[in-house]
């Protein structure tokens, strides 16, 4: 979605002015975000502060009270079935601990979006698109032919990782990915992601309270206080920002662990 010349690339979400209610209480007041093309993009927050609502609001999965939402070029808000075709058939989406469907197998559970929009693939090759996904996500072959109940919380992670990538979306939401992962498990995770994110040009909207994975992965964080995205931008600079709660979460024991593993890292890699 680059524009020509020298020009800024064009977001590839874009979100102004959205408000969400629950009947009196107000979620969001006025939220303006953009995801631009080919970055991950850390979403954080207090509990309660609506990560998941925002996701949900993006997707098409919740109807907003105000505001306007483009994704992939599309008003996001439109009903019509073209729009919401588009949008489903490019983006992929790993909710917490997979969601997949306990009653289907790990191919099964990938070939469920293969089914919807590419109705005319020979069963064989849907298995065999389905096994490449598997294996692109880090499981074994063997994996596919499991049930969910079979795997453990790591790979049943992985799995809906597979099943999110079936139709090779250009945009990728992860809904808390690393969350129930050792920390040995999450660094792997965090590890995939950004693998599949350079090898594919993804774009990612992770949401996350995880601060391993913001210091590991994340080109940018927004953060969400106050009813708006108080700032977007690369972490560096939201250490800086003068607010309780990213004073709060960004200068605690756990963030300065966080950023001296990162230190660690970078220092490995020189």
């Amino acid at each position: 979605m680059a524009t020509a010349g020298n020009e800024s690339p064009s977001p590839i979400i874009r979100v102004r002015g959205l408000v969400n209610r629950f009947g009196e209480q107000v979620v969001h007041d006025g939220l303006d975000l953009d995801v631009m093309p080919g970055e991950i993009l850390g979403v954080v927050g207090g509990s309660g502060t609506g990560k998941s609502v925002l996701m949900r609001s993006i997707l098409g999965l919740r109807t907003p009270d105000e505001g306007e939402i483009e994704v992939l070029g599309v008003d996001a808000r439109r009903s019509d079935a073209e729009s919401r075709r588009h949008i489903e058939r490019n983006t992929g989406v790993l909710f917490q601990d997979g969601a997949l469907f306990s009653s289907l197998t790990v191919g099964e559970n990938v070939e469920v979006p293969l089914k919807e929009y590419h109705r005319d693939l020979a069963d064989v090759l849907r298995y065999e698109i389905a096994l490449l996904k598997v294996k692109l996500a880090g499981l074994p072959a063997d994996a596919i032919d499991k049930l969910p109940s079979q795997l453990s919380g790591g790979m049943r992670k992985r799995a809906g990782l597979a099943r999110a990538l079936a139709l090779d979306p250009p945009l990728l939401f992860l809904d808390e990915p690393t969350a129930g992962l050792d920390p040995i498990g999450a660094a792997a995770f965090d590890h995939l992601i950004r693998t599949l994110q350079q090898a594919l040009g993804l774009t990612v909207f992770l949401i996350t309270h995880d601060l391993d994975t913001l210091y590991a992965i994340c080109d940018r964080v927004a953060v969400i206080a106050d009813r708006k995205v108080v700032a977007a931008a690369p972490i560096a600079e939201i250490e800086q920002l003068d607010h309780p709660w990213v004073r709060e979460y960004f200068h605690g024991p756990r963030a300065r662990a966080a950023q001296a593993g990162r230190d660690r890292a970078t220092a490995s890699n020189d």
